[in-house]
């Protein structure tokens, strides 16, 4: 398909998916251009040499103020409430997405694109735009897209889509770019900087030192603040006599309550609520749909049936109970391989 005069901003990072996806929009007839927001101290060599390479315009934003005020303020003001923040679907939220827009604006630019592995199709029947997952299971990141609307879906192409991660490499390789095999792909935090979740915490909000209990409130060990942990931790608990997980949080005594049985019952839940949620589709639903979700990234996608409330609250019902659910991480539904949406579990 040739798309002569379609602009296109692309956000890039340095690595292969987002430098792939330029790739594919240029043979694809587009005019690119590629752009990398600087969140911290990013260098963006990699990024820079491609669109050089593919004789592309680039340009470099800084949003460090935005980060910092949007995302890190959002994730340390999560974990003060001793929940679980998801920064990286936070920054897609409310920075990423805002940010390139508005530089697609700026440059008159009909679409936006980035290396997300999911898929938009138009449904003419309903008028709608539909965010799918991606052809790639395993690294299909609709999760982290769940807050989109259709005045945005409009907007975007998302050009690995219908690749699997191994497909992309050998793209790259064959275009030249033999040096995305060299390079590890980060699973870190972007504003670690290289460094620890402990020590960065430890920096940044202190310690708020408490007991170490167990359901009977029995006294096993101290801990160094609860926003260290989340449900369902088994690492880093630092008790013998384990393997430990944590069960749950006493945020008035600051007692961190664990188990050493890994299927313990208080680790279950087969029933839960959500805020700040967001409906892709414009169809909103009267009662309830029955459908698949999960409530966090690398995990199993489970039946369920979600209920509409009101206008600020949703109800997820697993049929199965479900591990390790924790407060403040997004829960994430879908119907037929189309994500409808998600929200925030109370």
């Amino acid at each position: 398909m040739i798309n002569n005069n379609k602009k296109v901003v692309v956000g890039l990072s340095n690595g292969v998916d987002s430098s792939v996806s330029l790739l594919l929009l240029k043979k694809q007839g587009y005019e690119p251009i590629g752009v990398s927001f600087k969140y911290s101290n990013e260098n963006f060599s990699i990024a820079e040499k491609v669109c050089e390479k593919l004789d592309v315009p680039y340009h470099v934003i800084d949003c460090r103020f935005d980060f910092k005020k949007k995302v890190i303020g959002y994730f340390l003001k999560t974990l003060k409430e001793k929940k679980t923040p998801s920064p990286c679907l936070i920054c897609n939220k409310l920075v990423k997405f805002n940010k390139l827009i508005e530089f697609a604006n700026k440059k008159k630019a009909d679409y936006i694109a980035t290396g997300h592995y999911a898929r938009i199709k138009e449904n003419k029947q309903i008028n709608e735009y539909e965010l799918f997952q991606g052809k790639d299971r395993k690294k299909d990141q609709s999760y982290f897209l769940c807050f989109l609307n259709q005045k945005e879906l409009s907007r975007i192409i998302f050009p690995l889509g219908e690749y699997t991660k191994e497909e992309v490499y050998k793209i790259a390789k064959k275009e030249g770019f033999e040096f995305f095999d060299k390079i590890k792909q980060s699973q870190d935090l972007c504003f670690l900087a290289q460094d620890s979740i402990s020590n960065y915490l430890e920096k940044k909000i202190g310690f708020e030192p408490g007991n170490i209990v167990d359901q009977n409130g029995n006294i096993l060990g101290k801990h160094k603040g609860l926003y260290f942990y989340t449900i369902g931790q088994r690492k880093a608990i630092g008790l013998t006599g384990g393997p430990w997980w944590v069960v749950g949080f006493d945020k008035k005594k600051n007692y961190l309550i664990i188990t050493n049985r890994e299927n313990d019952s208080n680790l279950f839940k087969k029933e839960i609520f959500l805020t700040d949620f967001n409906l892709i589709s414009n169809q909103f639903f009267k009662e309830s749909i029955k459908g698949k979700a999960k409530t966090r990234y690398n995990q199993e996608l489970a039946s369920a049936k979600l209920s509409l409330l009101n206008n600020k609250k949703l109800k997820l019902v697993f049929d199965k109970q479900q591990k390790a659910i924790t407060p403040g991480q997004w829960a994430v539904f879908y119907q037929n391989n189309i994500c409808l949406g998600g929200g925030v579990i109370l």
